[in-house]
């Protein structure tokens, strides 16, 4: 009879009454509550719990978490009545305050990942949702500071995901990574933390503040790697704070230029006088402010000044006109999904590979006890080393002996880039109504995963035989691979129309003529494509190994996390990605932002690989700065563009070969179509919802495809008539049709 009863009290909690879904958020949001915390209670996904509140389409929690969910919402109701959101709060908790109206129509930034794409929320992510701070007199002592510490003014009872959680691993960082500096109008310094949490600041100069944020404030974020480096706390300037601590507001035209504020200025020699020093970038737009380490513990702080121009706009949007709580929660979802910004996205980019893969470790313990400092297996180490004349750009010392105006070619100079390749129309290609632009999610990413680099100095080959698993630069003769007919599959063969098709041995896609560079993936795809290579040369690397691949994942979890936040999952069907692609930037326009930093970061950090000459009175067969970096490696960058080019070649071609539609033009990592409709479904062969094996494939993830626009065909046509260019490239327009100019390719 009990197991009778206890059915029928499952039967009745199954059907637990819930309020309406805006009076579930209202509820845990008074209580101080965030997603992931409730999600982690009932164990099950965050966006499970987003879309229980959700007002627009709104679902229903089932079986025992329906149960559980109405215990919760039920308790929550006691303490917080429709009316009473601001009752007086337990002892020592939070003091809850009412959500902003902004927050009310649109979810928090929080960190969590798509179990879809293999990855675990961070576990030091910040919980940023938007609440204003309590009056002074709610404030009190943050936790191990001291009774000098700065008081902690919570705006709301703080996340387990966010810095809390950062604390319980290591509380030297319980504040988070960052943190933003405002001053009142009142002359009050304040520190806007990830996750609402907002600091007293008693600093009243500069070197007082660093000083502060060393010993008090608890910011800074764990290393990524075991040999690592913990990473240095982040200072946000705003006008105001640079005002109070008497830094300029902007710089002027020869600051700007030198990048850097004079040795001379004011604040510098306050600097120096208390024996704090800058790098060699000075007191600019990014900052570090050190003393020199002693041993294991390093005395550092980095700056950033958004109205010297230190976040792109390129890249970081509006962010540096955000008001202060809401630039640290951006800054704060970026700096816990990929790191602490070191720099502008492309010196974060490089900075995160050396954080994943540090130059050194410790040894194991010698006969005195003892440890020292040695290599660590699978970096790039220390020391910088040559790279092969072939990979050598222009102007570099490996090619000092070169008569002053030579130009090399193709046989003498790796030139692996990206796509810019066209071609007119054919008739039957003008009798269709539209040109439709996809566009290859995070491109350069998705051909790092996997790839093995040299890690080492290259050795030179006369003759070799080509290994496709061994990475180098290798001189070849590619010009006999014909497009006309090509190998598809292991013995599948497959007759093109060659003309159609870009080459995908050179960035233009022409066939090349003779002899020339390429590196590994372009060689081995000529052999995929059914045809033997036989190289005259080569620059290979022994020493090699994936060396980016943590840093991939690393990337795409930090896209496909901030995806998911804007309603954009792994797991959506075709059509259903489309519509949720669509104004998905307006759902967020933050975490838009953070999306945008994320992939300048994949871009920036591979481009810094072949960092050129930037001014400082360099001359041709001069070294420049960047040649003493490890991590100045062109021919990594080469392998990345390289396989990336072939992976979208080999898309183009299975697509060709099963549906005999060839692109119109190529971008990059944009292809170019004519179809009859305006979307992507229009001409991608899906059936019963599957895509063609190898070929495009309609989804968030690195490697697959979405809409990048659709334009008339008409348009087409009278873009190139009207810039006498019939083969000017519509893949670099077709996003809004716009034509600023005439096409030159750059």
């Amino acid at each position: 009879m009990s197991e009778l009863f206890d059915r029928v009290d499952a039967l009745i909690a199954s059907r637990s009454p819930l309020p309406p879904p805006a009076e579930r958020r209202r509820l845990r949001q008074a209580h101080g509550l965030t997603l992931d915390e409730v999600a982690s209670a009932l164990q099950v996904r965050r966006a499970t719990v987003s879309g229980w509140e959700s007002v627009k389409k709104p679902t229903e929690p089932r079986g025992p978490e329906r149960e559980a969910y109405a215990r919760l919402l039920d308790k929550l109701v006691d303490l917080y009545p429709p009316d009473a959101t601001t009752a007086a709060p337990a002892e020592d908790t939070a003091v809850p305050v009412p959500v902003p109206e902004r927050e009310q129509e649109r979810e928090p930034l929080t960190v969590s990942a798509d179990p879809a794409a293999g990855a675990a929320p961070p576990a030091d992510g910040p919980d940023t949702q938007a609440r204003p701070a309590v009056p002074a007199t709610a404030s009190r002592p943050a936790r191990g500071t001291g009774p000098a510490a700065a008081p902690r003014r919570p705006a709301a009872k703080k996340a387990a995901s966010g810095p809390a959680a950062t604390a319980a691993a290591d509380p030297r960082f319980e504040n988070g990574p960052l943190a933003v500096i405002d001053a009142d109008a009142g002359g009050q310094v304040l520190a806007y933390c990830p996750g609402g949490l907002i600091l007293d600041v008693p600093a009243k100069s500069l070197p007082a503040l660093v000083d502060w944020t060393l010993t008090e404030a608890r910011l800074g974020q764990p290393r990524l790697s075991g040999p690592g480096k913990d990473a240095d706390p982040l200072l946000v300037l705003t006008e105001a704070a640079l005002e109070r601590y008497g830094l300029p507001g902007a710089l002027t035209d020869e600051e700007r230029i030198a990048g850097r504020l004079p040795e001379d200025h004011k604040a510098v020699r306050q600097l120096a006088r208390a024996d704090w020093k800058l790098t060699k970038r000075g007191l600019g737009p990014w900052a570090r402010i050190y003393r020199p380490a002693r041993g294991s513990e390093r005395a550092c702080v980095q700056l950033c000044i958004p109205s010297w121009h230190a976040l792109d706009a390129r890249h970081w949007g509006t962010a540096a006109q955000l008001p202060p709580a809401e630039l640290a929660r951006l800054l704060g979802v970026y700096a816990s999904r990929v790191m602490t910004p070191r720099g502008s996205t492309a010196v974060t980019g490089l900075e995160l590979m050396t954080a994943l893969h540090p130059p050194t470790r410790a040894s194991e313990p010698g006969a005195d006890g003892r440890r020292h400092s040695e290599h660590n297996p699978g970096s790039l180490g220390t020391d910088p080393v040559d790279c092969a004349p072939c990979e050598a750009p222009d102007g570099h010392p490996l090619l000092a002996d070169l008569p002053r105006f030579h130009v090399r070619g193709p046989a003498e100079k790796l030139f692996e880039e990206a796509y810019d390749w066209a071609r007119p129309m054919t008739d039957a290609e003008c009798t269709r109504r539209h040109l439709v632009g996809i566009d290859v999610n995070m491109a350069f990413a998705a051909g790092a995963n996997g790839l093995i680099v040299g890690l080492g100095a290259p050795t030179h080959v006369k003759a070799p035989v080509f290994d496709a698993k061994l990475p180098g630069s290798w001189l070849v003769d590619l010009s006999h691979v014909d497009l006309s007919r090509v190998k598809i599959a292991k013995d599948t063969w497959a007759d093109l129309d060659g003309a159609m098709l870009p080459s995908p041995f050179t960035p233009k896609g022409d066939r090349p003529e003779g002899p020339a560079w390429y590196a590994t993936p372009t060689v081995a795809y000529a052999q995929e494509l059914g045809y033997e290579v036989r190289p005259v040369e080569a620059w290979v690397r022994h020493d090699n190994g994936r060396y980016l691949d943590g840093w991939y994942n690393r990337l795409r979890d930090a896209y496909l996390a901030t995806m998911a936040d804007l309603g954009v999952t792994a797991d959506l069907p075709p059509a259903g990605f489309l519509a949720a692609m669509h104004g998905y930037k307006e759902r967020d326009p933050e975490l838009a932002v953070v999306v945008s930093a994320v992939k300048a970061t994949v871009k920036g950090g591979l481009g810094k690989l072949r960092e050129r000459p930037r001014g400082e009175g360099w001359r041709p067969g001069r070294p420049w700065r960047a040649l003493a970096r490890p991590t100045w490696r062109p021919d990594i960058r080469a392998a990345v563009i390289s396989r990336t080019r072939v992976n979208l070649h080999r898309k183009i071609v299975k697509h060709a070969a099963f549906t005999g539609q060839y692109p119109v033009a190529v971008l990059s990592d944009c292809v170019v179509y004519a179809a009859d409709g305006t979307s992507p479904l229009d001409f991608l062969p899906y059936r019963d919802g599957k895509p063609l094996p190898g070929g495009f494939k309609l989804g968030v993830n690195p490697g697959l495809v979405k809409h990048e626009g659709t334009q008339s065909v008409l348009w087409g046509e009278e873009v190139r008539e009207r810039f006498g260019a019939p083969e000017l490239n519509l893949a670099r327009y077709i996003k809004d049709g716009t034509v600023t100019d005439v096409d030159n390719g750059e």
